[in-house]
């Protein structure tokens, strides 16, 4: 092995963040949460924020645009392409571009997640890969684990009423 290839995986775990937790409800209605525009516009940000607008174009090479407003009602549009979308089980996605594959101005991360069916709960896996160590930082920083710990438990609240 050369020592690019050992510093490789230690490189990429310097920059992932990831929330792993079993949520109450099956895969398939946290997987409806996550790619039905009305039901991820009432859980995808910690309240009292808000998602005034959420487009969802569902297959690889769709974009995805979520407008995040927090409660002074400043916006926070966040454009991205699906990379991967396999149905009921993983979903990846990046802001490394927007729509129709146009670069985006300052990547940030790519999300794979996935959802693992647990005897009727969701093991759900969020996995925040960043470009560089600082994102990754910087991500943590703005309150990457509080925040989507909140999201997690919305999620689930949401997916056991559908």
């Amino acid at each position: 092995m050369t020592a690019a290839e050992t510093s490789a995986p230690e490189a990429a775990e310097t920059r992932e963040l990831v929330l792993d937790r079993l949520l109450d409800a099956p895969r398939e209605k946290i997987w409806r949460c996550w790619t039905e525009v009305e039901l991820m516009k009432q859980w995808f940000v910690p309240k009292p924020w808000t998602v005034p607008h959420a487009e969802i174009d569902l297959r690889p090479g769709g974009s995805s645009l979520v407008v995040m407003a927090d409660p002074e009602g400043n916006e926070y549009p966040n454009s991205g392409v699906y990379l991967e979308v396999v149905p009921n089980e993983k979903l990846v996605f990046t802001d490394a571009f927007t729509k129709a594959w146009e670069p985006s101005e300052k990547p940030f991360f790519a999300c794979t997640l996935t959802f693992a069916d647990e005897g009727g709960k969701t093991r759900y896996v969020a996995r925040a890969r960043h470009w560089t160590v600082e994102d990754r930082k910087a991500h943590e920083a703005m309150g990457f684990h509080e925040g989507w710990g909140k999201c997690a438990d919305q999620l689930e609240a949401l997916a056991k009423t559908l």
